[in-house]
């Protein structure tokens, strides 16, 4: 047999520990009942691109955002024939805990990489000029150091226009006229969901009170905590708001538990994806929507883009014109309001409405 180098050794290694954190996650899904459970990864055996998948905190299975770039994956296995290895961020991991994944995953021949989240922002700067000939994603991402990183596409979203129309929704469906938010933590990307949340309700109902809370101030645990997720709705549905939305990663899932002990009346809006598709039965007649931050299309487009020869790069922005936000209408609770939302969602396009990104 032939002698591997060292090089050839290590990626092979790499690939065997990434395929091995795709089991991790499998487990965790199966138990939490996602339609994510299903791991892609280990069956794809196509000629396509192969991709380096490296999950936020929370992991596949958070029936929210890392749930959404796995369906981008997945469109990418089955239009072209892709291959792909995942990773998983751990609570409190160091960043070299990070940058680690990604030189796994460059070393195992994963082109593109794609981190999802902000989080991996400096990790990704800090590895993508060692590999010029792989493409590299962040799904959030931005250039700390603004070094222009060519072989680098910083994914972002415009989650302030996708959150004035849950806005909308929750202030035409508030019967209190008063509402709630809860952020994971209290940063600027989570400010933008804040800021068009309110300005979509005031907007609709000038005078309707706005309830806001974060569950951490800086640390990223905040998108981990469905116990903390649950007492901040908790105090907000006891403060006399009807609906509440979240922008909490897997925290939301204690946000869909408050409205259910809550009572009837109460509503909570989900995040990024479709929510009430993976609610459980208790919180589905809760869910009176999901703001839909197309992480799945972003995924899917930078994927694309290396089959394609080429390879997204710099700024791209998924707003609503190029549906990378939006809303849900799973459980049919805002048939009777969808009209307006989508009156206000042409107003966006059109350039009639602006939407703040800062409260």
């Amino acid at each position: 047999m032939r002698r591997l180098s060292k090089i050839s050794v290590v990626a092979v290694v790499a690939l065997i520990a990434l395929t091995g954190c795709g089991n991790k996650t499998d487990n965790k899904n199966d138990k939490t009942g996602s339609t994510a459970n299903a791991d892609v990864c280990k069956t794809a055996k196509g000629n396509g691109p192969k991709v380096g998948l490296a999950y936020d905190v929370g992991g596949r299975g958070d029936q929210s955002f890392n749930d959404s770039a796995y369906a981008g994956l997945k469109k990418a296995v089955g239009d072209l024939k892709a291959t792909c290895v995942e990773g998983e961020a751990t609570d409190g991991e160091a960043e070299s805990a990070r940058e680690s994944r990604l030189k796994d995953m460059a070393d195992a021949g994963m082109n593109p990489i794609i981190g999802v989240g902000f989080a991996y922002s400096d990790a990704v700067n800090a590895v993508a000029p060692n590999y010029p000939d792989i493409s590299f994603g962040v799904i959030d991402g931005f250039d700390p150091d603004q070094t222009a990183n060519k072989n680098v596409a910083y994914l972002g979203f415009a989650e302030n226009e996708g959150s004035y129309l849950v806005g909308v929704a929750a202030a035409l469906k508030s019967k209190a006229g008063h509402i709630g938010f809860v952020g994971g933590v209290h940063n600027d990307l989570i400010k933008k969901f804040e800021a068009g949340y309110v300005a979509g309700a005031k907007a609709t109902k000038p005078d309707i009170k706005v309830d806001v809370k974060y569950i951490q101030e800086s640390d990223l645990k905040g998108f981990g905590d469905p116990a903390g997720g649950q007492e901040a709705a908790t105090a907000e549905f006891d403060n006399g708001a009807d609906v509440v939305y979240h922008a909490s990663g897997a925290s939301g899932s204690g946000v869909f538990d408050a409205a259910v002990s809550a009572g009837d009346g109460k509503w909570a809006i989900g995040v990024d994806s479709d929510q009430y598709l993976t609610a459980s039965d208790a919180q589905k007649p809760h869910i009176l929507t999901s703001m839909l931050k197309r992480v799945d299309v972003a995924t899917y487009d930078m994927i694309k883009s290396v089959a394609d020869g080429s390879p997204l790069t710099s700024y791209q922005t998924y707003d609503l014109k190029k549906d990378g936000v939006g809303y849900a209408k799973s459980g049919g609770f805002v048939d009777d309001i969808a009209s307006k939302i989508d009156e206000a969602a042409t107003k966006i396009k059109s350039g009639e409405i602006k939407v703040p990104d800062k409260p």
